[in-house]
């Protein structure tokens, strides 16, 4: 079933972003996220269910390798908005032999998992949410009735990558983690800019409360919707005390093999991203601890490609983040001259 998702991905074109993962991203985010037995694993934007899927068959093969024959499994949820990608969610679960609990719906305005009037909370979540949408207005951040918009971060701004992001720290319980994939935007746009920016005040708060564990960036042409890298962000509502301040960034962006149609990660490259990043191991031209001194002196650019060059080619930053910050000051100056047109307007000039 897993082949035949990918195979329709790849005939879907774009519109495959919005309901697959490619299974190395996903098997990279399952054995970051390192569940244990019994575990809450959610997934705010489920797609065919691939990442929750992930997290247990690595579940799995951790108890195989202690040699545990019984367990008790992770438990899954997730919710998705589009029914026919729900359907396939659910029978994907069933292929797998898994059990779940896949709500139907719109996450973002009327997300299904609560308790009471607050929010559930999880052990691990994970999310590959569709990137830079702009249909989320100021307006629905405000009409949240389940405190997930910390006022003090500020709006996100036009594009609700960081809107998604604090809906997932939203739904982690205090000892919770969740790795997020994001466009490779989401870390820098706004940073490096004299003006104020909506998604940078709100990266400066993740990283002024300390919840940020780490960022890796990924190989470009991974994902069927876009050619462009991406990042998964690392959530952490608990982070060891010898890690406190800091951020572990890892540029994994030649840990690629070339396919067809688009890249893939070797199985020797997943399994090295996972653990240099779950030990913190600083390695040349590939990993580094940053303090979030260093992060502020950078204006809040959490993109390891700022920090860790892999080589001379490399010491331009990649075409798709200068084309995304180039787009955002083009917007902000849309947003300028209207404002200033309509102070204008007001005094009659």
């Amino acid at each position: 079933y897993e082949y035949l998702i990918r195979k329709f991905a790849e005939n879907s074109g774009k519109s495959a972003g919005e309901f697959y993962t490619p299974a190395e991203v996903g098997l990279v985010i399952a054995r970051i996220m390192d569940a244990e037995p019994g575990m809450d694993i959610y997934d705010p934007c489920s797609g065919s269910a691939g990442l929750l899927i992930k997290c247990e068959l690595v579940l799995q093969e951790k108890m195989n390798l202690r040699s545990r024959k019984t367990f008790a499994p992770a438990r899954l949820y997730g919710q998705e908005n589009e029914p026919g990608t729900w359907a396939m969610a659910n029978m994907n679960m069933i292929i797998h032999d898994m059990e779940g609990e896949i709500q139907i719906g719109d996450t973002f305005r009327k997300p299904k998992f609560r308790t009471g009037n607050r929010l559930r909370t999880f052990d691990r979540v994970v999310a590959n949410p569709m990137w830079n949408q702009t249909e989320f207005k100021e307006k629905d951040y405000d009409a949240d009735e389940l405190d997930r918009f910390p006022k003090d971060a500020g709006f996100p701004g036009s594009k609700a990558d960081w809107g998604w992001v604090q809906h997932i720290l939203a739904s982690l319980n205090d000892k919770g983690r969740a790795a997020v994939v994001l466009d490779t935007g989401a870390a820098s746009r706004g940073s490096g800019n004299a003006n104020t920016n909506k998604e940078k005040d709100v990266r400066r708060w993740f990283v002024e409360q300390d919840l940020i564990e780490g960022v890796l960036y990924l190989p470009e042409n991974l994902f069927y919707n876009t050619s462009a890298p991406g990042v998964i962000i690392v959530l952490n509502q608990a982070k060891p005390q010898e890690r406190k301040g800091k951020l572990f960034l890892l540029n994994a962006s030649r840990e690629f093999s070339k396919g067809d149609p688009k890249n893939y990660i070797p199985a020797d490259a997943i399994v090295r991203i996972a653990d240099t990043f779950t030990a913190w191991k600083e390695k040349e031209k590939y990993s580094r601890i940053v303090t979030r001194e260093e992060i502020a002196k950078n204006d809040f650019n959490i993109s390891p490609s700022r920090y860790i060059h892999t080589g001379e080619a490399d010491e331009y930053r990649p075409i798709a983040e200068i084309v995304e910050e180039l787009n955002a000051l083009e917007d902000e100056a849309k947003a300028t001259d209207a404002a200033l047109k309509a102070i204008l307007a007001r005094i009659g000039v």
